[in-house]
């Protein structure tokens, strides 16, 4: 292990920044600047929820005929998949304690490629959704193809678009919350290849895995606005 040398003669190892004493305080000063980082996530996000819940109040019938639209099925797949990835980064971060390289490699990937997975369905939902002209504020345009998914799922026989009933508003909040939720997905993607690229460079060991719990707290968030997203969005009728 490489190191430096303070001017007082004392070895300092690279991975120990040179305003830190001791790796247990360069641990916990990450550590707090991410749960910093996070609450301001959370307020980020709680904006979100509170217009959810104040256009579900005005609107509930809009909102009981639109999850006729949304795929329970997709929903309950990428809730898997996150929960798996969420276990896949928790023991990534003990494998970085525990200087197992080769795990530690091996749960980045498979983080990787759930949170992939996790994209790849939501691409196929909005897909769908937009062939059937389910968009967002003014671009809100149901087709026949709505109509006939309509009907086949409320056992209702509507003739016309017209009598479709009008869920702009809905499809405007679902696809904010989901869509700004898909960012972090990527963002988190995008943090978790640079720490798979650290990984087989070996920049990790039992004193220095910060920025493996750091990243890990992160996605833990991200897991955990889905895990209230699938059921608002998806389940509750």
């Amino acid at each position: 292990m490489s190191s430096s040398t303070h001017d007082d003669g004392h070895d300092h190892p690279e991975w120990l920044a040179h305003h830190f004493e001791t790796p247990e305080q360069q641990f916990e000063a990450g550590k707090f600047g991410m749960w910093v980082f996070l609450v301001t996530e959370v307020l980020f996000f709680s904006g979100l929820f509170c217009a959810y819940t104040y256009y579900r109040g005005n609107h509930p019938d809009m909102f009981l005929d639109a999850h006729f639209f949304l795929s329970t099925k997709m929903g309950a797949i990428n809730t898997a998949v996150l929960i798996l990835s969420s276990f896949t980064m928790a023991t990534a971060v003990r494998n970085a304690q525990m200087e197992n390289r080769v795990w530690l490699i091996r749960n980045l990937v498979i983080t990787i490629a759930c949170a992939i997975g996790f994209l790849v369905v939501k691409a196929f939902e909005y897909s769908h959704k937009f062939h059937m002209g389910l968009k967002w504020g003014t671009f809100y345009n149901p087709n026949e193809h709505a109509l006939e998914a309509y009907n086949e799922a409320t056992g209702r026989h509507l003739t016309d678009l017209s009598q479709l009933p009008d869920l702009h508003q809905f499809f405007s909040i679902y696809y904010c919350m989901t869509g700004l939720h898909g960012v972090h997905v990527v963002l988190g993607i995008v943090a978790i290849s640079l720490l798979l690229r650290r990984a087989i460079r070996g920049d990790f060991n039992r004193y220095y895995f910060t920025a493996v719990d750091g990243v890990g707290l992160y996605w833990h968030l991200v897991d955990l606005i889905w895990i209230f997203l699938f059921p608002l969005m998806y389940l509750i009728h």
